[in-house]
């Protein structure tokens, strides 16, 4: 079995090498995108299935499909064709007024209890909604003003936060205040650190329901931080806690409320009190937490076990080091069959693998193995195998496996090669497969953990099949010291290899992501492809930091951030600029985030290579970034003061040669208002000019509407200084 996967392997990835990859289908239509096609425009999107899920304790799935413009719940099963209608939209809203909803004009987000019942939460009221009676019910309610909600497993009781306590609304009864804090620093209940290390919330129910853990961190050591709210008269200050690089960072603690008992015992996680508490996991029993503990150098983490009854720490499972960093994202993932013992994600090879442990801490055989990342663990078949998404076909592509815990016999289940994202029954029988590739808009299927597909629910059609789109090329170029860099390159429609077009090169490069992928449009976006359209060739490049390649290549950038990538975009510049139906001399680049910081970086320390430049939300001084990603990347500045000082921009600006326009969303609270605004004083000073806009009112990313405005801010300044500039004459 294990020599036809790699047989299987090495085929895809012959494959795929030997197209290099022609990725979008050649359509002889002359439609051309607007910008609101681009951003606005659902029906550019493939087709989906709405809500589209399985139903607990059976073979069922449910979607909502459109019907006379109004949807319906439709069920089905898994191995066979039929489908039933079970819920009109009349209907389902006819029942939620007669228990004291409002008139529903179309459906909430459905959660399934079991095979006849699910919940929906309107205007903060939680109702059961019965299948066979088409009857509703209201469970609870909680308070206008309530954020964070999360469902119990028993999805009838609500845990919320409203100010910075934390709540828990249940039918029958008054809502329980879990916690009392009069100190608006003390917040409890809410995602922490930052939301890094894979937290998105500080809710965790235990499986039954009867216990909540949650998390209550003092932010009061942290310096307050303002954003300046103009929709006030006078404008007025909210203060927000952002602690920055080599600063003092807040408190965490992990609490355990008992609904029985009423009562809250706090795990007794020590000191030092800035550790990161990260990954929580309640035992299958309830009896023990266990988590994966941090220091704030994030080079040592501890795997400990506590006790719910008393909050006392048991013992530490085992320790993982590196002299870099150590980053755990996932929790434990315990055996169906066998609660002793469990599966753990590291990254101590080198790549992301599966590790299998018993609860004394003791490693009884490392599951997958492989120069490629387990990227998920989607849980368990009934066979005990565990099933996942890999890179082990190539990073450019994600596939399902099943692997047998006890032997490591690995079994891929995904059909066709792209990117597949799945999601796998209760019963552990099958998958719903979501896969797209460069040439496959979206298919959607059952597949049995048996490999067999089972059901064919959505071929969509290709949405963009009227316009016309250039050809977009996946490729691999190597780095200067050999590595595999992969790239995409859009050229445009009707292209004419005698012409000298100009280029736009769109840049993130930072960890945790990866812009270039087998998937529909190459992981491109449709304003790429309008560029396209308009006549730019659009690049894009994988650096070293990005993601899907595993620990020595994310890890490269360590304590320098920027410096390597840098290179890697000169290098995927260089080979743009070689091509012949490319203007060298006119050469733009975009990025936001890391990539403004990028686009920043390239302006002013490369200033020769680019003519223009986009910088959006851009980090351009880490010593203002927040603590926990800054010093997982660079440590302290204390600890590296050149590296701080090398990738700080300021310093660079005087080496300014092209068009740079910056732009800043002014409520930003992920890379502050500061970054860019301390930049532009430092030019006016330098006596250099740079252009700037600014979007009051919007955070880090601008969406909705005000999204098709800033990308024709974008797409302005390219044609103003890079259209339009004068041509290179061949």
């Amino acid at each position: 079995m294990l020599q036809a996967f790699q047989k299987r392997r090495l085929t895809a990835l012959l494959l795929l090498l030997s197209a290099w990859l022609y990725v979008q289908p050649l359509a002889a239509q002359n439609k051309m995108l607007t910008m609101e096609d681009a951003h606005l425009n659902r029906a550019l999107v493939p087709a989906n299935l709405k809500q589209l899920g399985w139903i607990p304790n059976s073979d069922d799935y449910a979607y909502l499909k459109a019907d006379d413009k109004k949807d319906k719940l439709v069920r089905g099963t898994a191995g066979k064709k039929k489908e039933d209608d079970i819920l009109k939209l009349d209907d389902f809203s006819d029942a939620l007024q007669k228990a004291g909803a409002e008139k529903q004009n179309g459906f909430p987000l459905i959660q399934w209890r079991d095979k006849n019942n699910f919940v929906v939460t309107v205007k903060g009221k939680l109702y059961n909604f019965d299948v066979k009676k088409k009857a509703a019910s209201l469970v609870t309610s909680i308070a206008d003003e309530a954020e964070n909600g999360e469902l119990d497993p028993t999805k009838q009781k609500i845990a919320y936060t409203k100010a910075n306590n934390l709540y828990i609304s249940q039918k029958g009864a008054p809502d329980v205040a879990v916690t009392n804090e009069t100190m608006l620093n003390i917040v409890s209940g809410q995602t922490y650190h930052r939301s890094e290390f894979g937290i998105t919330k500080g809710t965790f129910w235990s499986p039954s329901g009867n216990s909540l853990a949650f998390s209550r961190v003092d932010e009061s050591m942290v310096s307050d931080y303002p954003i300046l709210e103009i929709n006030n008269t006078p404008a007025t200050v909210r203060n927000i806690k952002y602690p920055m690089a080599g600063g003092k960072s807040h408190h965490a603690t992990i609490g355990v409320y008992n609904l029985n008992s009423k009562q809250t015992v706090f795990l007794k996680t020590g000191e030092p009190l800035d550790q990161y508490l990260t990954n929580l996991t309640w035992s299958p029993d309830e009896k023990s937490i266990y988590l994966a503990v941090v220091n704030r150098e994030q080079n040592h983490m501890k795997l400990n076990q506590y006790d719910v009854a008393s909050g006392n720490f048991v013992k530490t499972l085992f320790e993982e080091k590196n002299e870099k960093y150590v980053e755990p994202e996932e929790g434990l993932f315990f055996l169906p069959k066998d609660a002793g013992k469990f599966l753990w994600l590291s990254e101590r090879d080198g790549f992301n693998h599966l590790y299998l442990y018993d609860t004394n801490g003791n490693v009884i055989r490392q599951v997958t193995k492989g120069n490629w990342m387990v990227t998920d663990v989607l849980g368990f078949d009934k066979g005990g195998r565990v099933i996942y998404r890999s890179t082990a076909e190539s990073p450019l592509e994600r596939h399902v496996y099943a692997a047998n815990v006890n032997s490591g016999a690995v079994e891929r289940i995904s059909q066709g090669s792209g990117t597949h994202n799945a999601t796998l029954s209760a019963n552990g029988s099958y998958i719903l497969d979501n896969y797209s590739s460069s040439i496959v808009p979206r298919t959607i299927r059952i597949i049995g953990t048996d490999s067999k597909v089972k059901n064919t629910l959505l071929v969509a059609p290709n949405p963009l099949k009227d316009y016309a789109l250039g050809e977009t090329k996946l490729f691999p170029i190597k780095a200067e010291d050999g590595t595999d860099l992969y790239c995409r390159m859009i050229t445009p429609p009707n292209f004419d290899k005698n012409k000298k077009y100009p280029a736009v090169v769109y840049i993130y490069g930072g960890p945790h992501a990866q812009l270039i992928t087998e998937s529909w449009l190459g992981g491109s976006n449709l304003w790429m492809q309008l560029m396209a359209q308009k006549g730019y060739v659009v690049f894009t490049v994988d650096t070293r930091g990005s993601a899907g390649r595993g620990f020595a290549f994310e890890s490269a950038i360590h304590r320098q951030l920027g410096t390597l990538e840098m290179q890697d975009v000169i290098t995927g510049t260089n080979h743009l600029k070689s091509q012949p139906f490319v203007d060298a001399n006119r050469v733009g680049i975009h990025g936001w985030s890391f990539g403004g910081f990028m686009t920043t970086s390239l302006m002013t320390r490369t200033p020769d290579v680019f003519k223009v430049g986009v910088a959006g939300g851009p980090v351009i001084d880490w010593n203002l970034y927040e603590v926990m990603y800054t010093e997982r990347y660079m440590d302290t500045p204390q600890e590296n003061p050149e590296g701080y000082k090398t990738n700080t921009l300021y310093q660079y600006i005087p080496n300014l040669k092209g068009r740079l326009l910056m732009i800043h969303g002014t409520i930003d609270d992920v890379v502050v208002w500061q970054h860019s605004m301390t930049y532009t004083k430092k030019a006016v000073d330098a006596g250099k000019q740079i252009d700037y806009f600014m979007y009051p009112g919007h955070p880090h990313n601008v969406l909705g509407k005000d999204r098709v405005h800033l990308m024709n801010k974008v797409t302005q300044y390219f044609d103003d200084f890079l259209m339009n500039a004068a041509p290179t004459v061949n």
